[in-house]
Parts: structure tokens; C-alpha cells; sequence
């Protein structure tokens, strides 16, 4: 067999088993809104980890996302988690236009920001 088709041959069958989404599926996270004030941020935070049931306990003193420790950095981690929460039930990334969908991981250090498919 000829060295061309060989490569050919392996670049084939490396595709094969590359798993692929399907059309249109991509990771997303919800983080909050640069322009957003901080007195925004943190009423759309405390309605998240509250009523919205978001999971804000990796926020709190010596948990993995409670630094750095701003407003802006734990609405991110809230917004995710209800986001990722209820997102498959209609919950959505908005919290009155202080939230945005991300394509690039937020996670930090020892900090995961979690994605469910």
C-alpha cells in the first residue's frame, strides 16, 4: 500500500471514532454581564441562589469559587448554576439583561463551572 493511501487510510479512521455533536449542539455557559453595575449583579444574584434555586455554595468563604470575591465573579458562578440547573425546562440566562451565554469555559483554578448537555 501506497503512503498516500495509508495516510488517507488513518486520517479515516481517526475521524470514525472523533465523537461529534450533533448540528447546531454547543457548549454554553451563563455568566454574568460586563456592563452590568454591581448593584444589579448582586439583586440578580441573591433572586439565584434564593427563590431560583441555583447551588451558591461553592461561593461561600473557603469553598473553590469564592475567590476572586466579587460581585461580578460569584453572579457568574449563580447564573451558571441555575442556568445549567433549569435550562432543559425553560429556565433561561437573562436576570433582567444582567447575564450572557459563553462559549469559552469560565472555570478557574480549583473553581468548575459546570456544563450539563
Amino acid at each position: 500500500m501506497s503512503i498516500p493511501l495509508q495516510c488517507i487510510l488513518i486520517a479515516a479512521l481517526f475521524l470514525a471514532t472523533v465523537p461529534r455533536k450533533s448540528a447546531g449542539e454547543f457548549e454554553q455557559w451563563c455568566v454574568a454581564d460586563e456592563q452590568t453595575p454591581d448593584d444589579e449583579l448582586q439583586a440578580a444574584l441573591d433572586w439565584a441562589c434564593a427563590q431560583g434555586g441555583a447551588d451558591c455554595t461553592a461561593i461561600q468563604v473557603n469553598q473553590p469559587c469564592y475567590l476572586p470575591n466579587t460581585v461580578r465573579a460569584h453572579a457568574s458562578y449563580a447564573f451558571n448554576s441555575y442556568y445549567q440547573k433549569f435550562k432543559n425546562t425553560g429556565g433561561s440566562c437573562y436576570f433582567r439583561s444582567a447575564a450572557m451565554t459563553t462559549e469559552l469555559d469560565p472555570s478557574h483554578g480549583s473553581c468548575h463551572f459546570d456544563y450539563i448537555p
